[in-house]
């Protein structure tokens, strides 16, 4: 099945990029139901699945089926800015209440009871549906923010490269293996959707999404500006666990044991863990570490009975 997308000039001009964290909960979703369709992304599915055991997620789950044939459109709005964070798309999310009927209404299949309770009473459901957002983003997402985000901007600077050499034809040419562009024209090859679409002048949103991987989404129903979430270059990579050694540089400066602990977060990681990686004792580690959060350099995330310590963009920066 092919879905295709026509631009006119109104549209090239509005074409933009953009990053959803909440689109990437969405989408994990799947990845966490299914991990074997998703051999790239098994490894993170693998170290989250058991800290999701503490976390109330059972409405966002039903919200996104597997195999996933369309999810309501309410769950992952197209974003409205760039660089939006999850409490902004959770705002937005939560002032969706006037859209949950008609998107639920276009969903086939039956609705489980939380789903006909969300369908009932949409502000309640929503702001329900929201939490669950927020307790999955601790578990699963946000120790794995800066890598993924970081991988995120490079795609997208990678595509103004592209902009800026060949124009729209060239930055769309290799987008995904499933895409294809010709005569103003963006084909996608679809499982479930067929067609053709106009862009109505509102331009194409264009967000690179880790978790949609190996699958393009899309989005073309009113009232929200058509979009397409397609997979980044470099997924792989995000989970390799890498032996680093941190720059000599940094050493001098923090002290090889905390650049040492810094290079060891290339995953997020218990204090435990780090403390048979590097050799030390957990109280030693966890003086470290302490040390580090105070400077920036790595964050705290607690879920349940587990605390995973990660580094920050700035870590990340420093160590490149």
């Amino acid at each position: 099945m092919t879905l295709d997308l026509t631009f006119t000039a109104h549209d090239i001009a509005n074409t933009r990029f953009a990053i959803s964290p909440l689109g990437e909960v969405v989408a994990s979703v799947r990845v966490v139901k299914d991990p074997q369709a998703h051999p790239l992304l098994r490894p993170w599915a693998e170290q989250v699945r058991r800290r999701l055991q503490d976390a109330d997620w059972r409405l966002l789950s039903d919200l996104v089926p597997v195999p996933t044939i369309s999810i309501a459109g309410f769950t992952c709005t197209p974003p409205s800015t760039s660089m939006p964070d999850l409490e902004l798309e959770l705002a937005t999310m939560r002032g969706a209440a006037d859209r949950v009927r008609s998107d639920l209404d276009e969903i086939p299949g039956p609705r489980t009871k939380r789903v006909q309770a969300l369908y009932d009473d949409p502000e309640q459901g929503l702001e329900r549906l929201a939490q669950e957002v927020e307790a999955y983003w601790q578990a699963a997402m946000a120790p794995y923010w800066p890598r993924i985000r970081s991988l995120l901007e490079g795609e997208i600077l990678y595509r103004a490269r592209l902009l800026a050499e060949g124009g729209a034809r060239r930055m769309l040419a290799d987008l995904d293996e499933a895409v294809t562009w010709e005569d103003g024209t963006l084909r996608i090859r679809h499982r479930f959707a067929s067609g053709v679409r106009s862009l109505r002048g509102l331009g194409l949103l264009l967000v690179p999404c880790v978790f949609v991987a190996p699958r393009v989404f899309s989005v073309t129903t009113p009232p929200y500006q058509p979009t397409v979430r397609y997979a980044p270059r470099g997924i792989a990579t995000l989970w390799e666990r890498r032996e680093l050694e941190p720059p000599e540089a940094l050493a001098a400066v923090l002290g090889r044991t905390r650049a040492r602990l810094l290079a060891e977060l290339d995953q997020p990681a218990s204090t435990r863990d780090l403390a048979q990686r590097a050799g030390l004792s957990e109280p030693g580690v966890n003086q470290h570490l302490t040390a580090l959060h105070k400077a920036g350099l790595c964050s705290a995330h607690r879920t349940g009975r587990y605390v995973l310590y990660a580094r920050t963009e700035i870590a990340e920066a420093l160590l490149r």
